[in-house]
């Protein structure tokens, strides 16, 4: 981009991915088609399918619009090499198991210029019995800060000057990313029309593997931040769980919680995010 107010406008659109051919091409295809201008930057993390093929495919068809890298780690590892590489004054999340509606972008850029952080709305396809389970939220400063990193957008001078996501969390790297922008003075804005559409699990195994690391994540984040308990709506989560498959949700990331407890690490996170993203 030539000028200052071109860096600005320009979003990167960041995307860790592992294994994911199966979903990869939907999603870039539905950001071949949103407002310009924009990048996507792809970091694959030593997929054992065709996920950097696809990306490459896409990168060769749209050279300076669409680029891959590879860098191995945690998702917060990945996406701090992604955001690294980008050009764009703000950067916009997404996962490889979503696609995004064709007004995503231009969604998220316009409430971009009122908030430091923008949250879209994501809505859950496939099995109906895992999309109706809710978010188990988490407040500081009257902000919902558990926003997932698969609708997720910054100005990057935020981001950077929170250090980006901290690499450690093995879960939950996006809440604490909201929770020190927060505790910044940073605000988050909700905007429900930046839809972006994620794939459930395809089977329960799956579905309960993924609640146990939410789990293990959550304790992470009271490792690193103190008791936060305090800031969970706890009865709305009771309420919230109904049906066997809910509860089975709960039982799962309970699980997670308590096996971060038992690897004997008790000692809190630090402060800061040890990856600086100013290194190569």
């Amino acid at each position: 981009m030539g000028s200052e107010n071109d860096r600005a406008r320009l979003i990167s659109v960041v995307i860790t991915v592992r294994n994911e051919e199966h979903h990869l091409t939907q999603l870039l295809e539905s950001l071949r088609v949103q407002e310009a201008p924009f990048e996507v930057v792809v970091v694959d993390s030593e997929s054992r399918d065709r996920t950097f093929e696809i990306a490459q495919a896409f990168a060769r068809r749209e050279p300076g619009q669409f680029r891959v890298l590879e860098q191995a780690g945690s998702r917060g590892i990945g996406r701090n090499a992604g955001v690294r590489a980008a050009r764009g004054g703000s950067v916009a999340f997404i996962d490889g198991d979503c696609f995004a509606d064709s007004n995503w972008l231009a969604r998220l850029r316009a409430a971009l210029g009122a908030s430091g952080v923008v949250a879209g709305r994501t809505v859950n396809v496939g099995k109906p019995r895992y999309g109706q389970l809710e978010r188990v939220e988490l407040f500081q400063s009257g902000y919902d800060v558990t926003y997932p990193s698969a609708n997720l957008a910054y100005h990057r001078d935020l981001f950077e000057q929170l250090g980006g996501f901290d690499p450690r969390f093995i879960t939950a790297e996006d809440i604490d990313l909201n929770l020190r922008a927060v505790r910044t003075g940073a605000s988050i804005r909700y905007v429900p029309e930046a839809v972006v559409y994620h794939h459930m699990r395809t089977t329960f195994v799956r579905f309960l593997y993924q609640a146990f690391w939410n789990g293990y994540g959550r304790k992470q984040l009271t490792e690193k931040h103190g008791s936060l308990w305090g800031r969970y709506r706890v009865l709305r989560l009771i309420e919230g769980q109904r049906g066997a498959v809910a509860w089975a949700r709960l039982s799962a990331a309970f699980a997670g919680y308590t096996a971060r407890v038992l690897t004997g690490r008790r000692r809190r996170l630090g402060p800061g995010v040890g990856e600086s993203l100013e290194s190569a």
